[in-house]
């Protein structure tokens, strides 16, 4: 721990220096309002992470047992951004045989120590009345409210656990304020591109982040863990939990490509980042392609025995078949309370008309480029097959998708350690 404590802030200072001197793209200038935001982000960004590196070291001297807990069978929800994991993820988590990280937890509590500090400290509000639990609120509704549109979020609801590796300055969220660090596009490609040692320590990391979960929240839960993020290290969590499922979501490229440059415009904004980079655009589009390459490798040859694919049709026009399915396939215990509840969220997803608007032109794309440049996501036999019809979503494409290319076959690309 120590090695990747050194590292992450060695290369947190390389990141600050850059934030500050020099273009967030290599090639738009830098503008004044960069730099004042940074100059109010970076201080409170790095007390942040201070406190989660104090909590980490506490949890090596006081509570030492976490690392003997075994994380047994795990489930990981994967998929391409914007393909219906996040409500999935929320269906999920309300099956009681699941363990699954809350967004404070994320944010504020990746070490047990913090966890339990937290808590006695809610403890004591409420005795007081709840004044620091209504202050809370107030500051939940104020700072979410903003990203309602595009990922609905509380402090208490489920909520991605890629947050786990911030302390080790490995969340992908990061490349919105640090869009030159080299490394947080690394782990966009992770299988592909992340050196063999830094792969392997950073696994090490997030498994023992889980083993803190499970320590808090109890040892024989199951962890259900949702990252789409996590799609760019899939073989990676099949070769290092060799017990775990997956369960992938997947979207048609036309839709998920806009969808998400559109949802990151206003982060990138907010960190005095050109929202309509060409650069930047370029490397979320070679990362959304590798996303869908790296899925199917699990699918189809890493762990297609653990592995069960559904599309945003599927989910949409019946979860509670799509789940019962997955559930059967990835042999988990179906019980009839969690069955009613899953009937229950059928009719609300299946009405969910989404707010967040984009156009193709408007984020510089062309769906006829988007469907060239994503011909290996088009032939994922997900994707191939007729999909269940499932009414129209809000957002605002104004083209039509043409017939896809002719399926081909896969690029040759390197894997993780001895997954072929």
């Amino acid at each position: 721990m120590l090695h990747l404590y050194l590292t992450s802030t060695a290369r947190f200072l390389g990141m600050a220096a850059e934030a500050l001197f020099r273009s967030p793209d290599g090639v738009s200038r830098l503008r004044l309002r960069r730099v004042l935001v940074m100059l109010g982000f970076l201080p409170v960004f790095a007390v942040v992470q201070g406190l989660h590196w104090l909590g980490l070291l506490l949890d090596e001297v006081f509570f030492r047992g976490y690392r003997r807990v075994d994380i047994r069978r795990p489930l990981f929800v994967l998929g391409v951004p914007r393909s219906g994991t996040t409500n999935l993820h929320a269906v999920l988590a309300k099956d009681p045989q699941f363990t699954t990280f809350s967004t404070w937890e994320c944010l504020f509590a990746p070490s047990v120590s913090q966890r339990l500090f937290w808590r006695a400290l809610g403890r004591l509000d409420a005795r007081l009345g709840g004044p620091l639990r209504a202050l809370l609120r107030f500051l939940e509704r104020r700072f979410f409210a903003a990203l309602e549109d595009v990922h609905a979020m509380s402090l208490e609801t489920p909520e991605e656990d890629y947050f786990a590796l911030m302390p080790a300055l490995s969340c992908f969220i990061l490349a919105l304020p640090f869009p030159r660090a080299t490394h947080l596009w690394r782990m966009g490609s992770f299988d592909r591109d992340m050196p063999e040692a830094e792969r392997r320590q950073l696994l090490r990391f997030y498994a023992d982040a889980l083993r803190r979960h499970l320590y808090v929240h109890g040892p024989d839960k199951c962890l259900l863990s949702k990252n789409a993020a996590f799609a760019s290290m899939a073989n990676s969590l099949a070769e290092h939990f060799p017990d775990a499922r997956f369960l992938v979501c997947l979207r048609d490229p036309l839709e998920t490509v806009p969808s998400q440059l559109s949802s990151i415009r206003s982060g990138l904004e907010f960190f005095g980042v050109p929202a309509d980079s060409a650069p930047i655009r370029e490397r979320f589009l070679d990362q959304l392609a590798f996303y869908y390459d790296n899925l199917r490798t699990l699918s189809e040859s890493v762990a297609p025995e653990r592995t069960v694919t559904k599309t945003l049709p599927q989910l949409k026009a019946d979860l509670a078949e799509a789940v019962r399915d997955a559930y059967d396939k990835l042999e988990l215990l179906l019980t009839p309370t969690f069955a009613a509840t899953l009937t229950e969220a059928t009719a609300p997803a299946r009405a969910y008309r989404s707010t967040h608007r984009y156009d193709l032109a408007e984020l510089g794309l062309d769906a006829d480029a988007i469907t060239q440049r994503f011909a290996g996501a088009y032939a994922h036999p997900a994707l191939g097959d007729p999909q269940p019809a499932a009414p129209t979503t809000s957002a605002t494409v104004l083209h039509r998708r043409p017939s896809p290319p002719p399926a081909t076959s896969m690029p040759a690309r390197r894997h993780v350690g001895g997954l072929s």
